[in-house]
């Protein structure tokens, strides 16, 4: 018995440790409220926040996970005013760069399906540092539907290109 426990031993303990990094788990989701249906990558915590956007105050709603190193988010917020919605894109675009104190390396305008077009529904692959010096790179899709503004985004030291695509095609807005 105790030989067949020594030959196991180190097996047990290799799959303990990998056990132990947070495992990729698509989950398809239509967030409650919205019109929108989105895939995340782990089960993501959702949050709220009161917050002023644009100069007006309004309240996010967001969802998060974090999977090899990478955080997804899903953030949205209903301005009930369309004249609003230019200003907040800009406003959640301008504070994506600042979180990261990014440069665009890319900007493209938004490609969500279903979206309401807008000129300032925009993509961009950002390049930046964090806080404490950290190289990082954000992929951040701002765009609207109607009077709700949505902004999704993947931070992390280096990005999965297949996770990113993945959580990016996987968002589309079904009335």
């Amino acid at each position: 018995m105790k030989r067949w426990f020594r030959r196991l031993a180190p097996l047990g303990f290799a799959l303990a440790i990998s056990a132990c990094g947070p495992a990729i788990d698509w989950r398809e989701m239509r967030p409650e409220g919205v019109q929108l249906t989105m895939a995340m990558p782990c089960r993501p915590a959702t949050h709220e926040r009161a917050l002023t956007l644009a100069g007006q105050p309004a309240t996010m709603r967001l969802y998060v996970c974090q999977v090899q190193d990478m955080t997804f988010a899903l953030g949205h917020a209903d301005l009930a005013d369309p004249l609003r919605i230019g200003p907040a894109l800009q406003a959640l675009g301008d504070s994506a760069r600042r979180n990261v104190d990014g440069r665009a390396e890319r900007e493209q305008p938004a490609a969500v399906p279903g979206m309401t077009p807008h000129p300032l529904a925009r993509h961009w692959r950002l390049a930046g540092r964090m806080p404490d010096g950290r190289a990082v790179s954000s992929s951040v899709t701002v765009f609207a539907f109607g009077t709700r503004v949505y902004q999704a985004t993947v931070v992390g030291q280096t990005l999965d290109e297949g996770l990113l695509r993945q959580f990016e095609q996987a968002l589309a807005v079904r009335p």
